[in-house]
């Protein structure tokens, strides 16, 4: 699996997640510059890691979705190719059209910085092959706008077409009004683009890929992606 991770600056979760990416596919991601025009031949997946891009200023998210890396970056999504945009990089790929909905101040307003459960929704796709419809898993959280908001026809185009990927839930895998952390519609966490090739995600599972950290739990997603690539070739 030939990896991208993009670089903005005000990133700060680039290396967490090339180590993740190392560790589980066997190969380093080229890291690219936001002000590349181009992607590296042959890449198979893109990565837009968190952090706060250029201060979060004007809306987080909204100044990267215009960096001139992002055309390249449209372009492999509309090819099909796979991106996957995590806390910062989920903001991003909203504020660039290539998911629905925004990303809004957690509604208790204030930065959240803990450990989480998700109930992965449905095991079908690209980055959840790696886990079973209905598993519960731990991952980090950290960050101060990741309250998923969208129209109530968005809402229910993404339920209705299975776009829902991740939701927050209790450990039981029960969706609960102080599991949903940061007041995200219908407990959101993850959604996919229409053509099922562009995810965003509001936790960390690349720091959940060592038992160091007390949890693998995010191990799944990437290994799953690895087996994506191996059975396609």
């Amino acid at each position: 699996m030939r990896a991208a991770v993009v670089v903005f600056p005000g990133i700060n979760r680039e290396r967490d997640m090339a180590r993740a990416l190392t560790l589980i596919a066997g190969r380093a991601p080229t890291m690219v510059w936001h002000a590349d025009t181009a992607l590296p031949e042959g890449t198979d997946l893109v990565v837009l890691p968190g952090g706060f891009s250029y201060g979060d200023y004007l809306r987080c998210g909204a100044i990267a979705s215009r960096a001139p890396i992002m055309e390249a970056v449209r372009d492999h999504a509309e090819k099909g190719g796979l991106v996957l945009g995590v806390c910062n990089g989920f903001q991003i790929l909203c504020e660039a059209g290539l998911l629905p909905g925004a990303l809004l101040r957690n509604a208790g307003l204030k930065f959240i910085c803990r450990d989480v459960h998700l109930r992965v929704e449905r095991s079908d796709t690209p980055f959840t092959r790696g886990y079973n419809a209905g598993q519960v898993i731990r991952v980090p959280t950290a960050h101060g706008e990741g309250n998923y908001f969208a129209s109530p026809e968005t809402l229910a185009e993404l339920e209705a077409e299975g776009r829902v990927l991740f939701r927050y839930t209790d450990a039981e895998g029960q969706v609960a009004e102080r599991a949903n952390v940061n007041g995200a519609s219908n407990a959101i966490a993850g959604v996919l683009s229409q053509k099922h090739n562009v995810l965003g995600l509001m936790p960390h599972p690349e720091n959940h890929v060592e038992t160091i950290m007390g949890s693998t739990d995010g191990r799944g997603l990437f290994a799953g992606l690895v087996d994506h690539f191996v059975q396609a070739a």
